[in-house]
């Protein structure tokens, strides 16, 4: 294994950040790319075949080109869709992301948990397999909002995004039935994590947020320990859509020192 081999880290655009803030805790030295599918975002309002053929493709030119050590699809919808897909065609190490159901049952005191995500992820049947699983017992009250995508990338932009978007998810979960007992909620999809101080706001101060990046991170270290690092510059990131100034300077917090199209 090449000491500069870089872990891919991949999303549909910014979401995968969050996973990016839990892996530099874990691996600080360890290289990293970061590959955002900007020109396809959003994945939630797409079909299964339209996101399955796009990751698939997408991963594999990346993978012929950078050569990675192991690849993170940071994106829920994308693993939930197209995971076992990719495992299948790529010979290396791939580890996907899935909403936090199993912690958030540990959790829960009133057996009520709200699960945001996209359209394309709480349809799943992956979902109802996690939540038959591991909250049996418990009462699941799922909510798709799909600007809450668009609320983070407009963030990390710079931008403020509008209250209104949040104050809709927050209702989405509340206004269902039983939904005023939910104490914990699942941000099953990773751009969810950027605006967590919003939707704390909308949703109430006692709710408990869950997400998956520290779990991420820890199994990725698992999977490459004992392994070689060399980085001599800051990290790079690759874009499908335009790489502009606004997503520099988003990304660049993150220790990204640089971005191109690909």
């Amino acid at each position: 294994m090449d000491a500069k081999s870089p872990i891919l880290l991949f999303d549909s655009g910014l979401g995968g950040l969050s996973v990016l803030s839990a892996l530099r805790e874990e691996l600080p030295d360890a290289p990293v790319l970061y590959a955002a599918d900007t020109a396809g975002l959003p994945y939630g309002d797409k079909t299964e075949a339209e996101i399955a053929a796009r990751v698939a493709g997408l991963l594999g030119r990346l993978s012929e080109r950078f050569h990675p050590r192991l690849i993170t699809i940071a994106c829920n919808t994308a693993s939930t869709i197209a995971l076992g897909m990719v495992r299948s065609v790529l010979h290396v190490p791939i580890v996907g992301t899935v909403p936090a159901i199993k912690p958030a049952a540990k959790i829960t005191k009133t057996g009520t948990i709200g699960l945001l995500g996209t359209a394309a992820t709480i349809r799943q049947g992956y979902v109802d397999d996690l939540e038959a699983k591991f909250a049996n017992g418990h009462r699941l009250i799922r909510f798709a909002h799909p600007g809450l995508v668009g609320a983070a990338e407009t963030k990390l932009r710079g931008g403020r995004p509008h209250d209104a978007v949040f104050a809709e998810a927050a209702a989405g979960l509340r206004k269902q039935d039983g939904g005023e007992a939910i104490d914990t909620v699942v941000l099953a999809c990773t751009h969810f994590p950027l605006v967590e101080d919003e939707l704390r706001a909308a949703i109430g101060p006692d709710v408990a947020f869950v997400h998956g990046a520290q779990g991420i991170a820890r199994q990725v270290a698992r999977l490459i320990e004992g392994q070689d690092f060399s980085r001599n510059d800051a990290d790079r990131a690759v874009v499908t859509g335009e790489a502009d100034r606004a997503l520099a300077a988003a990304l660049a917090p993150f220790g990204i020192g640089s971005v191109e199209r690909f």
